[in-house]
């Protein structure tokens, strides 16, 4: 199938869960188990697309990296468990690791909380020709710090700038930031893996059972279950606020990893797409030094 064919493709199968505007959203209107216009039975199918979706991801990635003129940032969020590294890992594996840069945020250390809440993450952003990922990102200051305010006090904020206006100006800076972005060049897209407290469950379970997955589960995982209500909120509200053209968020199924990764593969493609990239062409000037040098190569 030809690039551009499955470009297209790539558009209409991840369309239905972009969010370019946000004042309309409502998570409850997403079903975490959804399969689109697939089955089950049309996994293996899906697989198969997503196969294509790898290899057509490697080329645009290679004329991307020679162009060097647009980066891209792909931002992932979710609960635990929903299956980010291993989104990451089967979408990107096409990928030239040279032409990719793969960033996992965790808990702020001291040097993050003496700056700014993007600090962290702006000194991270992609070069350009390259993709950039963050496995987490600046959205954890209004999910995870929003969900417990006693982090905040640990951000050494002058007491006259919390107010209850703060997350409204969180979103505020986090949209100015990501326009900054578009406009110097940096193509956004952000994937929230909206998983169900039942299937995170069941994953839970799944890591304690099976020996090889046991290091992945932590007490602390379980803990925040118990603040479930608290994150969807926090999740409404952020893609609500921050949901732009330049910037959409994918709003994807993720309690069927098969389809989570169809959808994510099918949104970086299209997004790539969207660039109109093309490998350089030579001038006059380069051809004729490339003749010189075939000629003396010739010559040996």
């Amino acid at each position: 199938m030809h690039l551009k064919d499955i470009i297209h493709r790539c558009r209409q199968h991840a369309a239905p869960f972009r969010v370019n505007h946000g004042h309309k959203f409502r998570l409850k209107d997403h079903d975490p188990a959804g399969t689109g216009h697939l089955h089950e039975r049309d996994k293996d199918k899906a697989k198969k697309d997503v196969e294509r979706s790898v290899g057509a991801l490697s080329q645009l990635q290679e004329m991307l990296y020679a162009q060097d003129k647009w980066a891209v940032l792909l931002v992932f969020q979710a609960m635990d468990a929903a299956g980010k590294d291993g989104v990451i890992k089967h979408v990107m594996s096409g990928v030239n690791p040279q032409g990719c840069q793969v960033f996992s945020f965790k808990s702020p250390s001291n040097e993050d909380l003496d700056h700014d809440y993007l600090w962290r993450c702006s000194r991270n952003m992609p070069e350009r020709g390259r993709i950039g990922i963050f496995n987490r990102s600046y959205y954890e200051e209004v999910l995870v710090v929003r969900t417990h305010p006693e982090f905040l006090k640990k951000q050494k904020l002058p007491p006259e700038l919390i107010t209850r206006h703060l997350w409204k100006e969180r979103y505020e800076d986090i949209r100015n930031f990501e326009q900054y972005l578009s406009r110097n060049g940096v193509l956004i897209r952000k994937f929230f893996l909206n998983v169900s407290a039942e299937e995170q469950k069941r994953r839970f379970l799944d890591r304690i059972e099976i020996p090889e997955k046991r290091w992945k589960l932590s007490s602390n995982d379980a803990k925040e279950r118990q603040f479930w209500k608290e994150y969807m909120a926090g999740y409404e509200d952020a893609i609500a606020n921050t949901s732009t053209p330049h910037a959409p968020w994918y709003v994807v199924p993720a309690d069927h990893k098969w389809f989570t990764r169809y959808i994510v593969a099918s949104a970086i493609v299209d997004a790539l797409g969207s660039l109109n990239l093309a490998f350089p062409t030579v001038d006059d000037a380069k051809k004729a030094e490339l003749a010189q040098v075939e000629k003396a190569l010739l010559k040996e």
